[in-house]
């Protein structure tokens, strides 16, 4: 399906724009992928890290916030995958009229690009954050999904769909629990704080996260969010795994933090239905008959909700420690 295609990527020298690119070069022949982000440095590591993909990939120099540079690099683009945003809690926290700009007007001047240069499919990557948001960029994503899921009404008889696809904190990403006992292990701690004991997440790796992208960009109709079907564990079996007999002081949750990642609360549950590896909730507006999203699946019990603490399927501490085998810890 990428075969041909020209991809472009927001926010593509992030983890996830690397991992997207790495993943298609080597399992399809696109015409062109096209890295559009602000950090030229970022840009310049890529590209040496990419050498012998030259050929096929572009750099383009550019914020989401520019509508103008966001319709110049969409021109003859095929599939736009939107990664780019500001993620970090506190920093939306204290920044928030920054965060607005980027995770929420940026995401209209995606969209806005893509209706106007004939782009044929979105895919926008969303987070757990976003689900009964409780920080400023839980917030901003919410608003931000919203705008994807109905740029679906404005498509006319555009050739265009717009998609989400959904999870948590990728295992072993920047500013996320494994990095952070792995610092303090490697700088001889004996301690790992938790902050609270109750407190659970998903396991969900690069790759898988990729492939959900691919999922939606191979299935979607119009308006679905994507949720993987992945394991859960506790922050204090990490610990153990990651440090055995270590003490694990409860130091109390940190502001904007939640006890266990949510993906499907109970009120989306009414449009939410089950496949063998992940969940899709369709939207509940149809724009048109040639955008009714056909439900294939297992429609989800009434009431229904996915959280890493009411899953059903669990990693022990021994599934921790194989795990984290293939994490790269000194990125």
């Amino acid at each position: 399906m990428l075969n041909n295609k020209s991809i472009l990527v927001t926010g593509g020298t992030g983890s996830f724009g690397k991992a997207f690119t790495k993943y298609v070069l080597e399992n399809y022949d696109p015409k062109k992928i096209i890295i559009y982000s602000r950090d030229e440095f970022k840009q310049f590591i890529m590209q040496n890290e990419f050498k012998e993909y030259k050929d096929k990939l572009r750099f383009f120099i550019g914020d989401v916030r520019d509508k103008e540079r966001l319709t110049r690099a969409f021109e003859g683009v095929d599939y736009v995958i939107h990664a780019a945003a500001l993620k970090q809690v506190p920093a939306c926290e204290y920044n928030p009229a920054e965060a607005i700009k980027t995770n929420i007007n940026g995401a209209q001047n995606v969209i806005d690009a893509a209706l106007d240069m004939g782009v044929k499919k979105v895919v926008a990557l969303s987070t757990d954050k976003a689900v009964n948001p409780v920080n400023l960029y839980g917030g901003t994503k919410l608003v931000s999904d919203k705008l994807f899921i109905a740029a679906n009404a404005y498509a006319g008889s555009k050739d265009i769909c717009f998609s989400i696809v959904r999870y948590g904190n990728v295992a072993g990403s920047r500013g996320s629990v494994i990095p952070f006992f792995h610092n303090i292990i490697k700088n001889g701690g004996t301690e790992l704080p938790i902050t609270d004991y109750r407190m659970t997440r998903f396991w969900i790796s690069l790759q898988q996260g990729v492939e959900l992208v691919i999922k939606a960009l191979e299935e979607a109709k119009g308006g679905e969010t994507f949720i993987s079907k992945i394991p859960s564990f506790k922050i204090t079996d990490l610990a153990e795994a990651m440090l055995p007999g270590c003490k694990m002081p409860e130091v109390g949750i940190r502001e904007g933090e939640k006890l266990h990642e949510i993906m499907v609360t109970v009120e989306d549950s009414m449009t939410t239905y089950e496949y063998d590896k992940h969940f899709i909730v369709y939207p509940q507006m149809v724009w048109s008959e040639s955008r009714r999203a056909v439900p294939t699946g297992k429609k989800v019990p009434e009431g229904f909700s996915y959280s890493s603490g009411n899953n059903t399927e669990w990693l022990s501490v021994d599934d921790l420690r194989e795990r984290l085998k293939s994490v790269d810890l000194e990125k």
